[in-house]
């Protein structure tokens, strides 16, 4: 883990941004209270931040906890994966 100022990661933003890439966890000290990490946000965040995505995730929830699921036979799971 890094631990640099804000100034720091002006100078140096590309740097920083790369360890980022590479999993090194940046953490920016802005004054006395605050910080701040740098994470790197995946197709998976955005596809999971969409609130059209999350709306459809409450309510398919909403469907299975009210018992209203299809169940499928193992094997036709299998031939739609192609196993």
């Amino acid at each position: 883990m890094l631990i640099i100022n804000t100034r720091e990661f002006r100078q140096k933003q590309k740097m920083y941004l790369d360890l980022v890439d590479k999993n090194v966890q940046v953490i920016v000290q802005r004054g006395k209270g605050k910080a701040y990490a740098l994470t790197l946000i995946t197709e998976a965040d955005r596809y999971f931040s969409d609130p059209e995505i999350k709306q459809h995730i409450a309510n398919s929830i909403d469907q299975a906890e009210r018992g209203e699921l299809t169940t499928l036979p193992k094997e036709d799971i299998n031939k739609f994966l192609g196993l």
